[in-house]
């Protein structure tokens, strides 16, 4: 394993202190004298001045400033031999050196070398310098990187991510289904190559580019395209490296962003995630941030100030365009907003075919028959679909993905992983009749999507599902298509009051009751639906964080509210009723598909219509529009 300098420095700093502190407590020379003159018994002080009166002590070393003694003894507790013994000497005991005289012994005293000042001398000074030198070690290393600890002395630089010709490995041709978006920089390519073409009839650069769009929708992935495209230096940050702790970072960090960019212009510098830093200037409960506003304000000076900034294209991306600031979006900021949108059935083809080149599909799977079942997807979740459908071909042991892995990763991506089957029971049979309820309901009704297919396999939360396929075009609803959809989430709930009984109502349909009460709302206090007449009686939302909705009182008076409540029930009622007259009307075909669902567990959709024609004595579907 090979081992970096900085590893080493930071491991071996703390055994050095700890080292450090072991030298100066313990390691600080003593007399080497006494040392080797070590004694093989002990004495008491007591018992020396009795062994002093009798004779039996004839020499006596005196160390350590008179404090400690080795006596030569002979006696006959001795054995007649001449033994060294170490005495403790009290520090106060000036009639010693008379006794010792007065019994003729022979007297040495040793005085101890001071050698423990040149030691603490190069002990304190061989400490500091080596932590000073690892420090300078360090912050040398540091400045030759853009990472690691001595970015703590810098933080004040930007951290962006610098590329002189960026080499993403990403171009135009490997974005797909945005052909709008990329035609707009495909043309800030151009500029970029090729400037006189557009400055010969007065043309300038646009300063900024502002992506908008839902996540996942490719803002990202087309500013790695237009950096592998343009062959010019390429800045790349995240809005949120720009917000820190300490007050005025932000600021700094755009200041030494345009400087870098300056230098190398003509240059593209990407913003990913600019509402982090971009957001509304005096908003929010409290007040706002005083760093994030400084940081904006400099990034407003920065791309349309005194000085200007030719040559630098800024581009943006954000998926919460209305919470921006409205002066970061003026022209000679970001003179284009350009919305990148979940694609359509064209752009989803373009997508699965991209994410496709490196994935082995068999060949009787068509792009095209998954780009219809993907209504609402993005391009994110195109990815995430054939990547799943891979894992799930590897984990199958088979060759090639197939269309059962396809629809099964479809199932995961929208509802979650595939739970334990139902074993047959009343519950089971119950759950048939719910979603048998809202299949048939939809079915039959002129104005709702059509069955895709009717399931039993729990996913996520949910012990059974109904997919419907949503037409292409969900912009613009009627009001008939609102009604069928009230009434095919009511269709489950009229099937178990019709076939157990309301004593047998389950709690299974809780959240098809809040989508129903949600767009009943909706037609009578944004659409204009009802007997109130047009009026748009609610905003789409509310957030108090941004500075809006502030206030809890509503914008109509408590009359208004009572007829809200009271057309919101009648429209309710309404379907509920039409809902329940289908379900009576089709007992019988119903009561089929049941038994089938519950012996296949999964009924397509196609052959759900098949058995419907069959049974129905409907000549034609139910209209509710009026």
């Amino acid at each position: 394993m090979k081992l970096s300098w900085k590893t080493f420095l930071l491991w071996s700093l703390p055994i050095v202190i700890i080292g450090f502190f072991l030298w100066q407590g313990f390691i600080t020379p003593a007399n080497n004298e006494l040392n080797n003159n070590i004694a093989n018994s002990r004495m008491t002080y007591g018992r020396f001045l009795e062994y002093l009166e009798m004779g039996w002590v004839k020499r006596v070393d005196m160390y350590d400033n008179g404090h400690t003694a080795i006596v030569e003894a002979v006696g006959p507790e001795l054995g007649n031999h001449v033994q060294k013994i170490r005495v403790e000497l009290p520090t106060s005991a000036p009639e010693l050196i008379s006794k010792l005289k007065h019994a003729n012994v022979d007297i040495d005293a040793h005085p101890n070398k001071n050698t423990s000042a040149s030691w603490n001398l190069i002990g304190n000074l061989l400490f500091p310098l080596f932590l000073i030198g690892g420090l300078a070690f360090l912050f040398r290393r540091s400045n030759n990187t853009n990472s690691g600890p001595g970015q703590a002395m810098s933080f004040g630089k930007s951290k962006a991510l610098f590329q002189m010709e960026a080499k993403t490995g990403v171009v135009f041709n490997d974005v797909a289904g945005i052909d709008e978006a990329k035609e707009e920089f495909e043309e800030v390519v151009t500029f970029l190559k090729q400037p006189e073409c557009f400055t010969a009839v007065g043309a300038r650069i646009p300063t900024g580019v502002l992506l908008v769009g839902p996540p996942g929708t490719g803002k990202t992935l087309l500013a790695k395209a237009i950096a592998g495209e343009a062959n010019v230096p390429f800045f790349s940050i995240s809005g949120s490296e720009f917000v820190e702790m300490f007050v005025g970072v932000g600021a700094s960090r755009v200041r030494d962003l345009f400087k870098k960019a300056k230098e190398n212009a003509p240059c593209i510098v990407f913003i990913d995630e600019i509402d982090a830093v971009g957001r509304q200037r005096g908003t929010g409960i409290g007040g706002g941030n005083d760093e994030r506003e400084q940081t904006l304000n400099q990034l407003l000076t920065e791309m349309d100030g005194f000085e200007g900034n030719t040559g630098i294209i800024v581009i943006a991306a954000t998926n919460r365009a209305d919470i921006l600031d409205s002066a970061l979006l003026r022209p000679g900021r970001f003179d284009r907003q350009v919305a990148v949108e979940v694609p359509d059935f064209k752009g989803r083809l373009a997508i699965l075919k991209v994410h496709a080149r490196n994935k082995k599909i068999d060949e009787s799977v068509s792009l095209n028959i998954i780009a219809r079942r993907t209504p609402g997807f993005s391009g994110a979740d195109l990815a995430n679909l054939l990547n799943e459908a891979a894992i799930l071909t590897a984990r199958r042991r088979k060759q090639t993905i197939t269309l059962n892995e396809i629809d099964a990763s479809i199932d995961r991506v929208v509802a979650g992983m595939e739970g334990t089957p139902l074993i047959d029971s009343k519950s089971k049979r119950l759950i048939a009749y719910h979603e048998i309820g809202h299949a048939i309901v939809g079915t039959l009704l002129q104005d709702h999507d059509p069955v895709q297919k009717v399931t039993l396999i729990p996913r996520g939360q949910a012990r059974g599902l109904t997919w419907f396929t949503p037409s292409e075009d969900q912009s613009l609803i009627s009001r008939s298509q609102i009604k069928s959809r009230i009434m095919g989430a009511l269709g489950g709930r009229a099937a178990e009051e019709v076939v157990f009984g309301d004593a047998e109502v389950t709690t299974g349909a809780s959240n098809d009751l809040q989508q129903v009460t949600s767009m009943a709302r909706q037609m009578v206090t944004r659409f204009g639906m009802s007997n109130i007449g047009p009026l748009s009686l609610e905003n789409e939302e509310t957030n108090p964080f941004l500075g809006r909705g502030m206030s809890n009182s509503n914008e109509y008076s408590d009359e208004i509210a009572i007829k809200i409540d009271k057309q919101i029930q009648e429209i309710v009622k309404e379907c509920h009723n039409n809902t329940i007259k289908i379900i009576e009307d089709n007992r019988v075909v119903i009561d089929r598909l049941v038994d089938l669902l519950i012996e296949q567990e999964t009924i397509d959709g196609e052959e759900f219509r098949k058995i419907i024609n069959e049974y129905t004595l409907v000549p034609e579907k139910y209209n509710y529009a009026i």
